[in-house]
């Protein structure tokens, strides 16, 4: 098993160790969608969730769960992000919540996982918020757009 990053010769788990990289500037974009029935759409659309605004409240929670990430993904690294942005939409022609989140850092290791938390939380949060109006929504697809540094440098448009 020692041909694995993140087990040991034993076959035990460890954090790969990234002591001797130099911090890099990192970056990557996610997305993901959450599908909405037509009462919660609707209930949006007029502003008539009782929660409050279903979006701002994903996006704040987005933002906190990328920077727990290395809390919920194990042998994940703790990393000091620059920056992290969460942007909820639903486009034009959709029934469906749009969610994108970028993150950036100067660190030895990508943040991909970030990114994809954000994303994650956010629907998450979304799907609590609106979970009273009608709880058949389906989050879908969280995935990486892009990421940039690091040995492979640019991946993904």
């Amino acid at each position: 098993m020692s041909e694995w990053s993140h087990f040991d010769s034993n076959g035990r788990p460890i954090m790969v160790d990234i002591g001797d990289k130099p911090p890099t500037p990192r970056s990557a974009i996610a997305e993901g969608w959450v599908d909405l029935p037509e009462a919660v759409y609707d209930a949006i659309k007029r502003g008539a969730v009782s929660k409050g605004d279903p979006a701002a409240v994903a996006e704040i929670g987005g933002i906190m769960g990328a920077k727990r990430t290395s809390e919920l993904i194990p042998l994940c690294h703790g990393i000091r992000l620059d920056n992290v942005s969460v942007r909820c939409e639903i486009p034009d022609g959709e029934r469906s919540l749009r969610i994108v989140c970028e993150a950036s850092a100067r660190e030895p290791t990508g943040v991909e996982m970030e990114a994809l938390t954000g994303v994650s939380v956010a629907a998450l949060v979304f799907y609590d918020m609106c979970k009273g109006i009608d709880k058949r929504m389906v989050i879908r697809d969280v995935r990486l757009l892009k990421k940039t540094g690091g040995k492979s440098d640019t991946w993904g448009g």
